[in-house]
């Protein structure tokens, strides 16, 4: 017989967890009453939930049987929620406290936080540091409700114009997929902060205000350390380096995504981005000079450093060629050369190529070696594509020559013998995006990286952005454990962002990232293209055959490129 039978409609839904477990509740219950159900003391705070394969907020209704995985905050989607809500807490404060003060967002810091300053006006006192983050607390121990609202864009649009922020008014009518979208309300304070929030401020525990310089810093924790704080550190290289990139900002008048779409709809953008590369070569020869004028025994090696996809290969063969007009001899040799094939990776259980373990280090300092004793040294090449160590270039250093060498554990201690590298000049490389989408909202640096890593790796290496996103969390774990902690050895630092590069890179990887079909990468894929659709896209015709951006899009003369000494053969 049948089965199937008549029946009333069910008043509850089902939520299905990973580990097996099944609550029921009522139509309609939060997310946040189930996942607290299934983890009611969780020793990681959770910040949202994917439901079915799609990020959910805590606050998000469930209305079907539903499959549910908790996101913690040590997830990089947890992090995010996280950062996010606790710099539209700061903002509510600070409307609040100090309302004719308006509030920059400015930069991360090293040991977790961000730089935020108020613009045009002095610093906040200590005392008002001190009041601020004590209302911020007072907010937390309430756990006031962080309220969704679903407006019209024709009234955000109009609320923000009200407020005093026709820009972003302007970028949501501009940038905006739908007629509607949510604004976020915290008591009286309202405002539009491109992505989910956590339900109430009771889930901000962790934070603290610290003086710094000009303005103040929101610390908050790391992924790896959920519920602590990193004690605050001087960070005065770094620091410099985005002083001189504010700067820049305003020399070329671009302070957010706003400002640089108007640059493009204006046809400006062609001198923003002529001049933002005129900046990079000024800063080249800067360091060039640098060089110059030291002791010959200090500039015989030049280790250059930085995280994946900085533009490290371009920054070395642009100092190369501003060395070559100083009078000196350089030669650039790339790190990745030594990589060990794949196969003898495989045979050593390695799989991570930002492990310095994948590096054939016996080879490389023996070959340094050689190379400054004036030896003659048949330089090794790495084939992406093959997973070979193919033969490269025969080399010989005259006594006059510099050795350039460039790669992602340039600067760690482990990657020569002292002897080796006691003499070394140091320097660090990295894309320090500091330009925002708007005052309260940061880009991250490393998706700026990311996206250049996806458009590089599928135009060079064969690899799709499937594979390029699947690998991005090994590169970020080896640049936490091998790269960062380095870059305090830096004699110099170089800033590789471009203000132009987001408008640059939209046409160029959203076809990319449109073709991720694995779920497990999709939402990564999806906020990506959230962020992308706020900048207009520009193909960027212009742009300089030797510029950074080259190495990435393509259309460069300098990848081929290497200074001739005086004494080389090919093999």
């Amino acid at each position: 017989m049948s089965q199937v039978r008549e029946a009333k409609p069910r008043t509850t839904v089902q939520a299905h967890f990973p580990d097996g477990r099944t609550f029921e509740a009522p139509v309609g219950t939060t997310l946040e009453e189930f996942v607290r159900a299934a983890y009611p003391d969780p020793a990681v705070p959770p910040m949202a939930a994917v439901v079915d394969g799609e990020l959910r907020e805590l606050a998000y209704p469930v209305t079907r049987d539903v499959e549910v995985r908790p996101v913690f905050l040590t997830d990089s989607d947890g992090i995010r929620i996280y950062t996010r809500s606790l710099s539209f807490l700061l903002a509510a404060a600070m409307a609040e406290l100090f309302p004719t003060r308006k509030l920059i967002i400015d930069h991360s810091v090293p040991f977790g936080g961000y730089y935020c300053r108020t613009e045009g006006e002095q610093p906040l006192s200590q005392e008002e540091l001190e009041k601020l983050e004590a209302h911020m607390r007072d907010l937390v121990k309430k756990d006031l409700p962080i309220l969704r609202e679903h407006v019209s864009l024709a009234e955000a649009a109009a609320w923000f114009q009200a407020q005093g922020k026709p820009h972003k008014a302007q970028l949501l009518i501009q940038g905006a997929q739908e007629d509607h979208l949510h604004l976020y309300r915290l008591g009286n304070f309202r405002d539009y902060f491109y992505g989910y929030m956590v339900p109430s401020t009771g889930y901000l525990q962790y934070f603290a205000l610290t003086p710094y310089h000009d303005g103040f810093i929101l610390r908050f924790p790391r992924r790896e350390w959920p519920t602590e704080l990193a004690p605050a550190e001087d960070y005065t290289a770094l620091w410099q380096v985005f002083v001189e990139y504010r700067k820049w900002l305003e020399l070329l008048g671009v302070y957010d995504a706003w400002t640089v779409n108007e640059a493009v709809r204006e046809g400006r953008i062609r001198e923003i981005i002529l001049v933002s590369e005129a900046l990079h070569e000024q800063r080249i020869v800067e360091i060039a000079r640098t060089l110059a004028e030291l002791p010959p025994v200090r500039r015989r090696l030049v280790l250059i450093a930085g995280p994946s996809s900085s533009g490290k290969t371009t920054f070395t063969k642009r100092l190369a060629i501003q060395l070559l007009a100083q009078g000196l001899r350089p030669y650039p040799v790339s790190l990745d050369d030594y990589f060990f094939p794949r196969e003898e990776m495989r045979r050593r259980g390695l799989t991570d190529f930002d492990d310095i373990s994948a590096l054939d280090l016996e080879l490389l300092s023996r070959q340094m070696e050689q190379l400054l004793s004036g030896e003659e040294v048949t330089l090794p090449h790495y084939n992406f594509r093959t997973g070979r160590r193919e033969q490269g270039l025969t080399l010989r250093l005259a006594r006059d020559e510099i050795l350039l060498a460039e790669g992602i554990h340039a600067l760690n201690p482990a990657l020569l013998p002292p002897e080796i590298e006691k003499n070394a000049f140091r320097i660090y490389v990295s894309a320090l995006t500091q330009l925002n989408l708007d005052s309260s909202v940061r880009l991250h640096t490393t998706d700026t990286r990311l996206l250049r890593r996806i458009v590089r790796d599928e135009a060079f290496r064969g690899y799709s952005a499937e594979d390029t996103l699947r690998l991005w969390p090994n590169v970020r774990r080896g640049e936490k454990r091998y790269i960062f902690p380095y870059q305090g050895r830096a004699d110099v630092m170089f800033n590789s962002a471009l203000v132009y590069e987001w408008s640059v890179l939209r046409p160029r990887v959203e076809p990319l990232l449109l073709q991720v079909r694995d779920p497990k990468l999709k939402l990564e894929a999806e906020r990506l293209l959230a962020t992308l659709r706020w900048f207009t896209p520009y193909r960027g015709e212009e742009i300089p055959a030797t510029s950074i951006l080259r190495e990435f899009i393509g259309g460069g003369v300098l990848r081929e490129y290497y200074p001739t000494p005086r004494e080389r053969t090919a093999p």
